[in-house]
């Protein structure tokens, strides 16, 4: 669909959102009913304590249990839709980074990168991994809150930029009861899929009750890995290859499945346990993006490609009271395990064009068999990363209704991670492979470990019955490390050393026991390898004869100060000054100094105002935040990921949401202007002044440069009537959403590798065009039985998620991920 099409869409849907209300208003009917009143009556723990919304002093927006039933809320990307303040980067289901209020620096996600800047939450616990959001299926969920702006205080070194919290339904002693749903759809120019989940609530005795959910979900594929041939130098005798062997309509299908328990132990009027455990597992086939130069939702590809992404997560929240104190204790362990298999012929294109001159890669490198012969250069990345994530908090709070209010407690967690990334050229000489792994071109085995440390307290004192202070900070310690393998392996009899001709990177910089590389001791006795699967170790720190992980601390103090008045009992008032923070790290190529923390301060105005009775909310948010010496992330020499620190940034916006219920009637629509800047120019080698000069040094994108990802506008609006008929309530909703285009690279000009030239990433990879997207659905309940049918994308836009391309130098291949085409589907659902 045209934009000019998506924009005249959403004026129309729009238009009439916003007469609903007045409509209404002009109705004699009824006030708001209890039923449509609970919309504006959400209680959030956003400040660990259960409070109104409308009473809470922050910018935060909460989609209760109702709505995420209304709207088929399931994943990730349906409810990130409805938050305004709320973008990010995706390959795939499962590889998704996070972004609020638009700090973005793009190239995100990496296994091995930043830390993410967005906390995400299931219940009491930080779930949030280095390699991407773990994408937990929505059911049987109370709420999902969403934090706008630093919340450094409260939950500390993720949340430098906001939190996204998932809250679940705990089991309770009202009686047994559940429910089923159950979903088929057929998606546009793709297949068929279907879901169904369920839920069950049992007590066990007097002091314990079970919950418990279960789904199964089977996602359509709507890309074609079409047929497709590429040819390598020299012409005429070079290596042609064709895709034959894996084309396939409707690529891209999903199979996603787990479920979810809670037990609930109340050992006494003031003291309850609740282990809980959750398991999913997503199994991904094909790639989720699509080559616009190959045609509508279509790509060529030359290898197998599929993903499985499997996490577990144990946790155990102990609550009670200490006199009339409250405590909470919230542990957790969370354990992730996900391989991919990814096609990786766009680099050999990619190098044979660069090569071109001297008779493309096989002019320029080794890619030889064992035989001397030249092979197809063609590569897939087989790539596995194993998280772990162990969190304790424990923190007390004193009684809600005395005027001096405290919340305060400590906290520690440590994460790992386990990388392997093999990027395999089939037939490969073993002299010219990774040693010891024929094939193996290139090998990373590396473990990483970030450790955080923090004490934090918060207290509010009503200065008079409507003028509330508020003043909180948390104390850190970071503590960061890496060790292991990177590079090409290395042929003792060469040159050449390996397939790339490469004398420098790899096994040639591996510690010997002298404490020099071996490219500096030829002769020398390679260390152990630290990190079992590699040949031997180029990533550490060498002291006494033995091999430590390259380490990276830091320590300091986050805050947030807020006032807040009610000059009236339904209008809230407040100003906040936060400060976030991220940590700094270890850049995976060891000739790449580590990179340091970076922080957000935000400085905030706001408002909350409750009318009509209850039945009308407003909300909404001005800010400016400056994000200093920002981490930037990007694909370097041989497409490794770097990380620097670039230059500060200036973030202004504002943000607005309201909800009108009345009389079955419902119209709920968000909204965000977010103008994000870098202040200074941001330089492709590391320069202190900014000023981009010397030594090979230039402008990667000058300063005013707009940060990436974050579309300037974005706004979401859904409109539900609700009528009897008979014994039967029938309904009807819509839903829009619309956002702005955006950079997908904040860089407008890098050296190309091989070359010498200078090109435009930014202008190569291709902005995010703006689209808009509208939802359908018509229904009927009949006491426990719901019926609906819906449409999803109804106009059939081709929404754009992300832009990528697989390697530093691929630009001749930019990939887009979509919206999904087209759905149109039944669900059906009963409860007992």
């Amino acid at each position: 669909m045209k934009f000019s099409t998506s924009r005249a869409v959403i004026a129309a849907l729009l238009s009439s959102a916003a007469m609903l209300p007045a409509a209404a208003l002009a109705q004699t009917a009824p006030a708001a009913t209890e039923d449509a009143a609970s919309d504006n009556d959400i209680i959030v723990t956003a400040q660990k304590r259960e409070e109104n919304i409308q009473n809470v002093p922050l910018s935060i927006l909460a989609l209760g249990e109702k709505k995420l039933d209304q709207l088929n809320i399931t994943n990730f990307q349906n409810f990130t839709a409805l938050l305004p303040s709320v973008s990010f980067q995706s390959s795939q289901p499962g590889v998704t980074t996070v972004y609020v209020r638009g700090v973005a620096s793009g190239g995100d996600g990496n296994h091995s990168a930043s830390l993410p800047s967005v906390g995400f939450y299931l219940d009491e616990q930080p779930i949030t991994t280095i390699g991407g959001t773990p994408d937990v299926h929505i059911y049987d969920v109370s709420r999902i809150e969403s934090l706008s702006g630093p919340q450094g205080t409260l939950y500390g070194a993720s949340s430098e930029a906001g939190t996204i919290r998932i809250i679940t339904n705990k089991p309770d002693h009202s009686g047994f009861y559940g429910r089923v749903d159950s979903t088929v759809n057929t998606v546009s120019k793709g297949g068929v899929g279907g879901l169904i989940e369920g839920m069950i609530n049992a007590p066990l005795n007097d002091i314990m009750a079970l919950r418990v959910t279960g789904f199964y979900q089977h996602d359509a594929g709507y890309i074609d890995n079409v047929p497709g041939t590429r040819r390598f130098l020299p012409t005429p005798g070079g290596i042609t290859v064709n895709n034959a062997a894996f084309v396939k309509k409707d690529y891209n299908d999903s199979d996603i499945y787990g479920g979810r328990a809670a037990l609930k132990i109340d050992l006494d009027e003031n003291w309850t346990v609740t282990p809980t455990v959750l398991y999913q597992e997503q199994r991904n086939h094909g790639t989720y993006a699509t080559d616009q130069s190959v045609g509508d939702l279509q790509v060529q590809h030359f290898y197998p490609e599929n993903r499985r992404d499997r996490f577990v997560q144990a946790a155990l929240t102990i609550q009670g009271k200490l006199g009339n104190w409250d405590l909470t204790y919230a542990g957790a362990y969370f354990d992730r395990k996900d391989r991919q298999v990814s096609d990786y012929t766009d680099y050999a294109e990619a190098y044979d064009s660069l090569y071109s001159s001297v008779g493309g890669i096989a002019g320029y490198f080794y890619f030889q068999n064992a035989a001397g012969q030249n092979i197809d250069s063609r590569q897939l990345i087989i790539g596995t990363d194993h998280f772990t994530k162990m969190s304790h908090e424990f923190r007390v709070a004193s009684p809600q209704d005395e005027r001096f209010r405290v919340v305060a407690g400590g906290f520690l967690q440590r994460q790992t991670n386990q990388i392997h990334q093999d990027y395999q050229v089939p037939g490969l000489a073993p002299n010219l492979s990774v040693n010891g792994l024929p094939g193996t071109l290139w090998l990373t085995e590396q473990y990483r470990v970030d450790r955080d440390y923090a004490m934090f307290g918060e207290a509010s004192f009503d200065i008079t019955p409507r003028l509330t202070a508020t003043a909180g900070g948390r104390a850190y310690i970071y503590d960061n490390s890496l060790i292991g393998f990177f590079g090409f392996g290395r042929d003792p009899n060469g040159p050449p050393y390996n397939a790339a001709g490469s004398s420098r990177t790899g096994v040639a910089g591996c510690y010997t026991t002298t404490g020099q590389v071996l490219r500096d001791n030829p002769t020398g006795t390679l260390l152990p390898a630290e990190v079992a699967g590699s040949p031997c170790t180029n990533l550490a720190t060498f002291a006494s004869g033995a091999l430590k992980p390259r380490n990276t601390q830091g320590q300091g103090v986050t805050y947030r100060f807020n006032l807040s008045w009610k000059p009236i009992d339904d209008v809230l008032l407040y100003g906040t000054v936060s400060r976030g923070f991220r940590p700094g790290g270890i850049n995976r190529r060891a000739t790449v100094a580590p990179y340091a923390a970076d922080f957000l301060t935000n400085y905030e105005l706001g408002w909350k105002t409750t009318l009509l009775g209850g039945a009308l909310r407003f909300n909404g948010a001005i800010y400016q935040q400056e994000w200093s010496a920002f981490q930037f992330s990007f694909l370097g020499q041989n497409s490794f990921t770097e990380i620097h620190n670039g230059p500060d940034a200036r973030i202004r916006g504002v943000e607005i949401d309201t909800n009108y219920n009345s009389s079955g009637l419902s119209v709920t629509a968000a909204a965000s202007y977010t103008d994000a800047r870098i202040k200074r120019n941001l330089c492709a080698a590391d320069d202190p002044t900014f000023a981009c000069t010397g030594g090979g040094n230039f402008i990667a994108a000058p300063a005013g440069t707009r940060l990436p990802i974050t579309p300037e506008l974005k706004l979401s609006a859904s409109g539900r009537y609700t009528v009897p008929v008979g014994s039967a309530k029938v309904y009807g909703q819509a839903l829009v959403t619309y956002q702005s285009s955006a950079a997908s690279d904040i860089r407008t000009a890098v050296t190309q590798a091989g070359t010498g030239n200078t090109v435009n990433p930014a202008a190569l990879q291709g902005r995010l065009a703006a689209f808009a997207a509208a939802n359908f659905s018509f229904g009927a309940t009949l006491s426990d039985y719901t019926i609906e049918f819906f449409v999803q994308n109804a106009f059939d836009t081709r929404g754009e998620l992300s832009r990528f391309q697989e390697c530093g130098s691929c630009s001749q291949r930019p990939y887009v991920v979509v919206t999904t085409p087209r759905t149109i589907g039944i669900r059906l659902g009963g409860k007992f």
